[in-house]
């Protein structure tokens, strides 16, 4: 199963990004998406970022892990 993690962009560097997921400063490479900007929400797989989301289906998908984190025993927060 592959999963891909919302995160926003802080920051950016040519093709690489400094972004926020879950509270966590991450590197992510930007190269598989169009225009990226700082503040723009991306979905991470593997440090990849491979596509924009909007900011209410990043915070809708980030509940949803939180869930499913609660339901399996692990930490709540989104």
């Amino acid at each position: 199963m592959c999963l891909a993690i919302p995160a926003q962009i802080t920051r950016i560097d040519g093709v690489r990004a400094q972004a926020v997921l879950r509270g966590n400063e991450i590197e992510a490479d930007l190269s598989l998406i169009d225009d990226p900007k700082t503040g723009d929400w991306i979905l991470v797989h593997a440090g990849f970022a491979i596509e924009r989301i909007d900011e209410s289906e990043a915070r809708e998908t980030l509940a949803l892990f939180a869930e499913m984190g609660e339901g399996i025993g692990g930490p709540a927060g989104v």
